[in-house]
């Protein structure tokens, strides 16, 4: 279905639904994997019985494939569009974990009227998005982050830069794909960096924290239920800190750091899903430096490894996930066995062939516009060593 003013074809049924958000139209530095994960919320919603509406606009989409879902509302994902579909269907409820930051970003407009948010509570999911009430989070539950401190306009943030510490990295609250992230070295760089974020997005939050330079930088996907934490893959990433985590090579599982360093992330990570009350999805990024585990921030929805994962280990990860959302299954009825051998590394695909004047620097802005998967037999393998030398080539200052 698609608008076409003034008659509208669209014919709700009788049955139970629900609704699940796109990722939209991809932009350069967006990867499409959040199609992978909307299609298996889909089916896994079939399954549960229910009639499976998705909305999203993109065409070379699996999720708008016409046989894909019962119902397709060929939208945008805006919350106009998105309004009017709700009050023709009047869904059970509309799942935002499955479509990256631009269907979360509806969640507070679908809870102020009373639509339910399928998973994990808007308020929770809140927590996680707003790096001030996260950082306070950690500090209750006594898990190392690094020092930060949020500002509304640029001297307030070169006070902030000046308290926590250079190197610093500059970003707003709410956004996908590290979009206007910057690291910077000075008070000059901090005023340019916050008036040129302020210019493309105004009023939003500052956030500055402190850059743990040269450390090691990993994540952890992982399904909680409210009784069971399973962690889906732990990855580690190739290249330093400082790449935004859909640009680096992650290889999965860890493959250099300490038995103590990957159990200190699996423990923070359930903590923290503990205390955020997930119901679905979680991803947590970690920077080790010294041996010491800090975690940078939580994702409360599907990330972009998520679909990686699944494939690398041959688990249905997301339909669990949905199921378990939708309150139909919990993490326990489910068998996990992975089948991995060696290792599996996720490389960014990147076009700069096709944009000949674009900078080729990677840094906390994600510039890659897909992923591929490899697989390797052992850590001698050629490639990954080549890879593991050339590390910290493009890493920008």
């Amino acid at each position: 279905m698609y608008q076409s003013l003034p008659s509208n074809e669209s014919i709700p049924s009788q049955r139970k639904k629900i609704i699940v958000l796109g990722s939209g139209p991809n932009r350069i530095g967006q990867g499409i994997e959040f199609d992978y994960c909307c299609v298996h919320g889909l089916l896994a919603i079939k399954e549960c019985g229910y009639e499976a509406i998705m909305v999203n606009c993109n065409p070379e989409t699996v999720s708008t494939d016409f046989d894909m879902a019962d119902k397709l509302y060929f939208e945008p994902v805006y919350w106009e569009h998105l309004w009017e579909i709700i009050e023709l269907e009047k869904p059970e409820g509309v799942i935002v974990q499955l479509g990256g930051q631009t269907a979360l970003k509806l969640a507070k407009k679908l809870v102020a009227r009373g639509i339910k948010i399928i998973g994990t509570s808007f308020d929770d999911m809140d927590i996680a998005e707003d790096r001030g009430r996260f950082s306070d989070l950690l500090k209750e539950l006594e898990i190392p982050y690094p020092s930060y401190g949020t500002a509304y306009t640029a001297d307030e943030a070169i006070e902030v830069a000046n308290k926590v510490g250079y190197p610093v990295l500059v970003r707003p609250s709410y956004v996908l794909g590290g979009q206007r992230m910057r690291i910077v070295i000075n008070d000059e760089e901090v005023e340019k960096a916050v008036v040129s974020l302020l210019r493309h997005i105004p009023d939003n939050k500052i956030l500055i924290d402190h850059f743990l330079d040269r450390c090691q930088e990993a994540e952890v996907d992982a399904i909680y239920d409210g009784e069971t934490f399973h962690v889906m893959g732990v990855m580690e990433h190739i290249e330093p800190a400082g790449i935004h985590s859909g640009d680096s090579n992650a290889v999965l599982p860890a493959f250099n750091l300490t038995p103590l360093e990957v159990t200190t992330m699996e423990y923070y990570s359930e903590k923290i899903a503990k205390a955020l009350n997930i119901r679905g999805l979680i991803n947590i990024q970690f920077a080790i430096k010294d041996g010491k585990v800090y975690v940078i921030e939580a994702n409360p929805r599907a990330s972009r490894t998520t679909p990686f994962i699944a494939k690398a280990y041959q688990i249905p990860y997301l339909n669990i996930a949905t199921k378990v959302m939708l309150g139909e299954a919990k993490v326990k009825d489910f068998t996990y066995e992975k089948k991995l051998e060696g290792f599996a590394i996720k490389e960014p695909v990147f076009s700069f062939n096709k944009f000949p004047g674009v900078s080729k620097e990677l840094g906390p802005e994600m510039k890659s516009t897909g992923e591929a998967i490899r697989f390797i037999k052992d850590l001698r393998d050629p490639y990954f060593r080549t890879l593991y030398k050339e590390r910290s080539m493009h890493l920008s200052k």
